[in-house]
């Protein structure tokens, strides 16, 4: 899509683009953060983030010295805001990352932090509208509860027709398979629990709601 610009599965181009007029007719005209990413993109941020090369969060989002940690701390801490390469949504076409263009162009950076979206911050109006409208072109947010494994996101949209089939195919040999020799920093600890990592990290997600459109009825 050239604008906003981004990459997103073919099915979800239409919908998503609805969304944006419709957003854009509220006032909050929506600039993609982050769409599809291949499992290189995601490596080499995971692998950065492992060593210490990218800022990484703990769970009350204040900056942690990830090379202070043994691998098995070290991972955990990755996964509840990174997600495995081989396992993030984004490989999928069907999620991204949202924000209102509107306060970007002030000059404002987003950091995908949740006080951003929260009452107060410069993305908090756009939260609102978000929760209130995307199940009406097919999108939901995945990430909502925090405390169950990710962190919560609420600039993170999914697809939800396409990415339910995805999910379901998200299996234990389809991970190893990527992981194994891939390169991936940490793979020995991430292989001896990739169970319980697939179970918290992948598995353990918002459903989408019960949706009443035509854009949720392309599955």
């Amino acid at each position: 899509m050239a604008e906003p610009a981004c990459q997103l599965h073919g099915a979800a181009v239409e919908p998503f683009l609805a969304l944006c007029q419709a957003a854009a007719r509220a006032g909050h005209p929506l600039a993609v953060v982050s769409s599809f990413r291949d499992f290189g993109r995601q490596r080499q941020i995971w692998n950065a983030k492992y060593r210490g090369e990218r800022p990484v969060m703990d769970r009350r989002g204040r900056p942690l010295e990830v090379t202070a940690l043994d691998p098995r701390r070290r991972v955990e801490a990755l996964l509840r805001w990174s997600a495995l390469p081989g396992a993030s949504r984004h490989h999928w076409g069907t999620d991204l990352d949202v924000a209102d263009r509107n306060v970007l162009a002030s000059g404002y950076c987003p950091r995908l932090d949740p006080a951003e979206y929260r009452r107060g911050g410069p993305f908090a109006a756009l939260g609102d509208w978000l929760g209130q409208h995307v199940h009406r072109y097919g999108f939901y947010r995945p990430y909502t509860r925090s405390g169950t494994g990710v962190a919560a996101e609420p600039w993170h949209l999914s697809f939800a027709p396409v990415a339910r089939g995805a999910l379901a195919g998200m299996t234990l040999d389809l991970l190893a398979g990527a992981i194994e020799n891939a390169g991936v920093e940490g793979e020995s600890e991430i292989l001896a629990r990739l169970p319980a990592i697939r179970r918290r990290y992948v598995l353990a997600v918002t459903p989408p709601p019960r949706m009443r459109s035509r854009w949720a009825r392309l599955s």
